[in-house]
């Protein structure tokens, strides 16, 4: 049953990869907990057995786990019910954890012009790594999305990336001319990395690695981290941080949220109004150091 929800996601919504794994491996946990404690299959879910076993992860887990955990039941039973497997979801009435609000991690703009700075302009390596930094910044792209680019997805001259959003979604991300210039410069001297042929070479992928393959989002956050350590930062970033800095940097610079929304890829206006949450709170902290009265 399992395997079949597995396709279902893949084929049929058209989820990522990552997304395919994070629920089956919710789905295999929980089946294990219906089977262990409750002597129950997945088809014989109930409500009471999903809050019981929501409430056994309150022990040791956060509030967004137990979240996601919840909608990958649901998800399923609801694909359950389109089968007609299950006349309706155990889970639908079940209500997800409330979650502490967090606004993005945002980066001034001098320290992102710092990062975007660091690698070295000599090697190919340290071409792409430029190129890849000037694009998550320049476009607002997704790790996966960024990850996902083959060479065909990008139009130079009209400065126009193609990218694959969530849900198989595609959306044209404009980019500026900074990131264009890098893009060039890594890919005059990108046939360096498939000179040597080896097993799993892409050659159509925009971002390889050493070998000649398509760059993971692990090894991209991976070098990120190096740039942040060589540019003395005192503080984590990662590839999404760029993506929260692209979008809080446009809307001080007097962008509106609705082409912040499409920039993005966003389905839901309010993901995006997050941001203007960040500028007001970055306001009131200049407001408290320079007025006399704050």
């Amino acid at each position: 049953m399992l395997e079949q929800f597995r396709a279902y996601l893949e084929h049929e919504k058209g989820a990522s990869p990552h997304t395919v794994r994070n629920y089956l491996i919710d789905l295999v946990d929980y089946e294990r907990y219906l089977v262990e404690r409750m002597k129950l299959s997945l088809l014989a879910g109930s409500h009471a057995a999903i809050r019981g076993y929501l409430g056994t992860l309150a022990v040791d887990h956060a509030p967004a786990s137990r979240a996601r955990r919840l909608a990958s039941i649901k998800s399923f039973y609801r694909y359950l019910v389109r089968q007609k497997l299950l006349s309706a979801s155990p889970a639908k009435l079940v209500k997800s954890p409330k979650l502490p609000k967090s606004l993005p991690k945002v980066l001034p703009v001098d320290e992102v012009f710092a990062i975007l700075d660091m690698p070295s302009l000599k090697t190919v390596l340290g071409l792409r790594d430029k190129a890849i930094l000037e694009i998550l910044y320049g476009g607002g792209l997704r790790i996966s999305e960024l990850c996902g680019l083959s060479l065909l997805d990008v139009d130079r001259s009209g400065r126009i990336v193609r990218v694959m959003g969530k849900g198989s979604k595609e959306r044209l991300c404009p980019v500026n001319a900074q990131s264009i210039r890098a893009l060039e410069a890594y890919l005059a001297r990108r046939g360096e990395l498939l000179a040597t042929p080896r097993p799993g070479q892409d050659p159509d992928a925009l971002f390889l690695n050493y070998k000649g393959g398509r760059l993971t989002p692990r090894s991209i956050a991976r070098h990120l981290d190096t740039y942040v350590v060589q540019c003395a930062l005192a503080r984590k970033v990662s590839p999404h941080a760029l993506r929260h800095s692209f979008a809080t940097h446009l809307l001080g610079g007097g962008a509106d949220v609705r082409s912040i929304q499409e920039l993005l890829g966003h389905a839901s206006l309010s993901t995006t109004q997050r941001y203007t949450h960040v500028t007001v709170e970055q306001l009131q902290q200049v407001y408290d150091a320079a007025h006399p009265r704050a």
